[in-house]
């Protein structure tokens, strides 16, 4: 199976090609990083305008990066949520377009999937009948969530952020720090050489026992990371010269806290469910420190961790066409994409 994926939730314009949903023939990318930078996060009427300019190039630089006919390709897959529904929407038009065009079915694949779906990009790694039950960290700019995956198509939530993504968290903490965007990268790199115990910054609720979200998932699950950036927004009050004096330093407490939080939900999920398998994917996946920190966690639990490769962390098309393609491997139904949902669970 040939499925030609394509991506736009928000400000990525990908497309790419991939085999069977394991073998990526394309994948091209184009950032929006420098239209967003001045705004310190993504405008979405500047994201749809960009998609509709770059959509065309884009798919067809994936299509002859691949070398294949239109008439080869099986079926489209294109994400239809969650994401910004006017990014979304361009996308979708620009599958259906090409899906009339060819006579060829085009299917719509929910952003959240398709991030589990990368870390299968990896030849390496075992398919999902072998590496399922697992317990996944989905830790990106939009969301933060822990997962029980036990199979492909079958998952149990056991926890998520109550308040901000760790990847928001890292851009409002890059800007207080007057860093840059995206914050991920950028805190990363100021934290070099830095000491992650200069601050004592908070955690985020690690003593939270024996409580219940409204949904019913258990708190000490959870993630939440507005107290961290208010920490941070109050230190350098109090501190206004340590942007200048211990920059590397506070960069590092504060990239240690994010990264300690989502271990330490990791480590509780793993002696809950007790898998032997552990995936870590999204965006702040590629962050070295978090990957460290998940290695060391694995290895305590006697699992084997399973990592994203580096080029399919981010928001890319080629995660998009893998799901699909899993999805109809496993004998899974891959739904039409008639609307876009901003909000689509997994």
């Amino acid at each position: 199976m040939i499925l030609l994926g394509i991506e736009s939730s928000c400000d990525e314009t990908a497309a790419a090609v991939v085999r069977n949903g394991r073998e990526a023939l394309s994948s091209v990318v184009h950032s929006q990083i420098a239209s967003h930078r001045p705004y310190g996060g993504v405008v979405p009427e500047i994201a749809s305008r960009e998609h509709v300019g770059n959509f065309p190039v884009v798919t067809a630089a994936a299509m002859e990066q691949a070398g294949i006919g239109w008439a080869e390709l099986d079926a489209i897959a294109v994400t239809h949520g969650p994401g910004l529904v006017s990014s979304l929407l361009i996308g979708m038009s620009g599958a259906r377009a090409i899906g009339q065009a060819i006579n060829k079915p085009v299917w719509g694949v929910n952003h959240l999937e398709a991030h589990l779906a990368g870390i299968f990009l990896d030849p390496a790694a075992p398919p999902p009948t072998e590496a399922c039950p697992l317990l996944a960290l989905l830790v990106s700019g939009g969301h933060t969530l822990l997962l029980d995956m036990r199979a492909w198509g079958d998952y149990r939530l056991l926890g998520q952020t109550l308040d901000d993504a760790a990847g928001e968290c890292l851009d409002k903490g890059a800007n207080l720090l007057g860093l840059g965007y995206p914050g991920g990268p950028v805190i990363e790199r100021a934290a070099a050489g830095g000491n992650p115990r200069f601050v004592d910054f908070p955690r985020g609720m690690e003593h939270a026992k024996n409580q219940t979200t409204a949904e019913g998932l258990a708190i000490e699950m959870c993630f939440s990371f507005s107290g961290l950036k208010t920490a941070l927004l109050y230190y350098l009050k109090k501190n206004p010269a340590v942007r200048e004096t211990h920059l590397a330093d506070v960069a590092a407490s504060y990239q240690a806290a994010v990264m300690d939080a989502l271990a330490l939900r990791v480590e509780r999920g793993l002696a809950a469910t007790g898998a032997r398998m552990l995936a870590c994917v999204g965006g702040v996946a590629r962050n070295a420190l978090l990957r460290q920190k998940l290695d060391e966690t694995a290895r305590r639990h006697g699992a084997r961790l399973l990592l994203t490769p580096l080029a399919y962390c981010t928001d890319n098309a080629a995660m998009v066409a893998a799901a699909a393609g899993l999805r109809a491997q496993a004998g899974l139904d891959n739904p039409p994409a008639l609307e876009a949902d901003p909000s689509l669970p997994l």
